[in-house]
């Protein structure tokens, strides 16, 4: 990616469908990128429902991804980030979920050389599956993996648990998988939480080297900030300074 693409062809990516969150995290979102990513950017929310979200965010339909009614989601929807055109948009996109806090400068995610880059994933080191709350690819160009889901998505989703799976799995079938610097994306439940019994008494931490920190399972960053841990397998005390970074 040279210099001129890095300046004026970034788009941020994220997407939110249903209830589950509400505006204030697209706000958020956008907030914290516009504090660590140096240089212009479009900021595009693939939604369908715009109510309260910032005037700065670009918000267009989801594209349809035509499942059978009644399935259980897993994420598939993202798959739609990869249509041949997505409502024109060019250039690299960066997506982004929404439940993820920056807390250091994201422009090197847009540096890095190639094709497809995603996180690797922390509990499972050992297989090519990715955690997808962070990923880049050059619009357009993945096409073929939204349009082999869509004709054998019975089979695929036989064979992979969710949307992640099925990706790393053809990306990595084509030699294009890459996975970003361990120390990037941190996992808050993995490595922001201190080990047990610390935890009782040690606050969360920012791990170094960290850029985003990633929100899976039943902890979002409202509960982290509280300190709520939902049924979270180790407990944890309020992270104050998730406030310094999470808002608008």
């Amino acid at each position: 990616m040279s210099p001129s693409q890095a300046a004026s062809d970034r788009v941020i990516l994220c997407m939110k469908w249903g209830t589950k969150y509400g505006p204030e995290y697209v706000n958020r979102l956008y907030g914290m990128v516009a504090r660590h990513l140096q240089g212009p950017f479009r900021f595009v929310c693939l939604t369908d429902r715009s109510e309260g979200i910032r005037p700065e965010v670009q918000c267009l339909p989801i594209p349809e991804l035509k499942l059978p009614a009644g399935i259980p989601e897993r994420g598939w929807t993202k798959l739609t980030t990869f249509e041949a055109d997505l409502h024109g948009l060019q250039g690299t996109a960066l997506f982004l979920d929404l439940d993820v806090v920056i807390v250091d400068d994201i422009t090197p995610f847009f540096e890095v050389p190639g094709e497809f880059l995603i996180i690797h994933d922390w509990k499972r080191p050992w297989r090519i599956t990715g955690n997808s709350s962070v990923y880049r690819f050059q619009l357009g160009a993945h096409a073929d993996v939204l349009a082999k889901f869509r004709r054998e998505h019975e089979a695929i989703r036989a064979k992979f648990r969710n949307e992640q799976a099925y990706l790393s799995d053809e990306i990595h079938q084509q030699g294009k998988l890459q996975y970003w610097d361990a120390a990037w994306c941190a996992s808050y439940k993995y490595h922001c939480i201190p080990t047990w019994p610390s935890n009782y008494w040690k606050p969360p931490h920012i791990p170094q080297g960290a850029r985003i920190l990633i929100f899976h399972g039943v902890m979002n960053p409202p509960d982290a900030l509280a300190g709520r841990s939902n049924g979270n397998w180790r407990k944890a005390k309020p992270a104050a300074w998730i406030a310094d970074h999470w808002r608008e």
